[in-house]
């Protein structure tokens, strides 16, 4: 989905439009930092007219004439070796390479925009409404006392919080921040990895007791597992054998949820397998109410993100916010009780990705 670039753009840029074609006089030639500005210049044009499918608005824009518009997009598409648009009388359109750059471009816009900010807003106090987006478990989990924190420390901010295990749009729904469990698809939306969680196979062992423990991969195709159903593939648990290789089997079961916790608590209760994030039943191995399983396979583990879109500056809330997260989420999740007990040893931890 295109999201609209930030109105700074034509600010930001509009010198190097201006200045498109004009040779440095002391070295009778054109400058290799001109050149540099320039570039910068036509992808903010290049994003404008993908956004806007037309040349002309993308020119209204930044004030230009569409002819110089389209100069700055040839001047890319010339550089790269490729065409980026598909042009028609009527409108617009990327090519697949086009579209490709454009992500890209974003993302250099996006990082030039905040490292313009980072320098002007350093000691910006955070204030106003801060909107976030998380899941349910996760959220009341490490969110919600982190947030306590947060307000205490930021009196200036408010905040609204919405609980939700699916991904929602963080424009249509004037998020600020989203916290994402899971590994993110390709989107134009920027993410900060706050931590990655191992992701754990386990029954309880009244379960285990009852069927037995399956000593293979294959022995969980024959089982109830109960699936995560916002997983991609739901049916398809992935694993990396101890040799490095990965492997896959396919499982089904009885029950199907669209939150860990609630597969949780049904493991618990003896109902079947499950296979989440280590922050979801570290407790419970601990206490040795659920066991791992498969000592020979590790589930691909689980990042912890924090997403914002495209095209805004990150302010100084979120920015404060998202730090906050980050070191409660390694303090919390570091320093767990019965930290010397065998069963934690044997439960999986977590790294922090700087």
């Amino acid at each position: 989905m295109i999201q609209r670039g930030a109105p700074s753009q034509r600010t930001a840029f509009r010198q190097s439009a201006d200045n498109r074609g004009k040779p440095d006089k002391e070295e009778g030639g054109y400058h290799p930092l001109h050149r540099c500005m320039d570039r910068l210049g036509s992808m903010a044009v290049f994003v404008k007219v993908v956004e806007a499918s037309s040349f002309a608005a993308a020119a209204r824009h930044f004030r230009m004439s569409p002819a110089m518009a389209s100069k700055h997009v040839q001047a890319l598409e010339e550089r790269i070796g490729a065409r980026l648009l598909n042009r028609t009388t009527r409108r617009v359109n990327p090519t697949e390479v086009g579209q490709s750059y454009y992500e890209r471009c974003l993302h250099i816009l996006a990082d030039f925009e905040e490292a313009e900010r980072e320098a002007g807003d350093a000691n910006v106090r955070p204030r106003g409404l801060l909107k976030i987006s998380a899941p349910f478990t996760f959220g009341i989990a490490h969110v919600g006392p982190a947030l306590a924190d947060f307000l205490a420390t930021y009196p200036d901010v408010s905040v609204e919080l919405v609980l939700n295990d699916r991904s929602m749009d963080l424009l249509e729904n004037g998020f600020d921040v989203a916290i994402r469990v899971g590994h993110l698809p390709d989107s134009s939306l920027i993410g900060r990895r706050l931590i990655t969680a191992q992701t754990v196979l386990c029954a309880s062992p009244h379960y285990l007791d009852r069927f037995g423990v399956p000593r293979t991969l294959q022995d969980l195709a024959s089982r109830n597992c109960l699936v995560h159903s916002l997983s991609k593939p739901r049916d398809t648990w992935r694993f990396v054998g101890r040799d490095g290789e990965p492997a896959t089997v396919q499982v089904s079961g009885r029950f199907i949820a669209n939150n860990g916790g609630m597969l949780r608590m049904l493991a618990l209760k003896g109902e079947g397998i499950i296979c989440v994030p280590s922050f979801i039943v570290g407790a419970d191995l601990a206490e040795g109410l659920l066991v791992r399983l498969l000592d020979d396979y590790e589930p691909v583990e689980t990042p912890v993100s924090a997403v914002y879109p495209h095209g805004r500056f990150l302010s100084a809330k979120v920015r404060a916010f998202v730090d906050l997260l980050a070191a409660q989420l390694t303090r919390t999740l570091f320093d767990r009780p019965n930290i010397n007990s065998e069963a934690w040893q044997a439960a999986p931890k977590l790294r922090v990705l700087k």
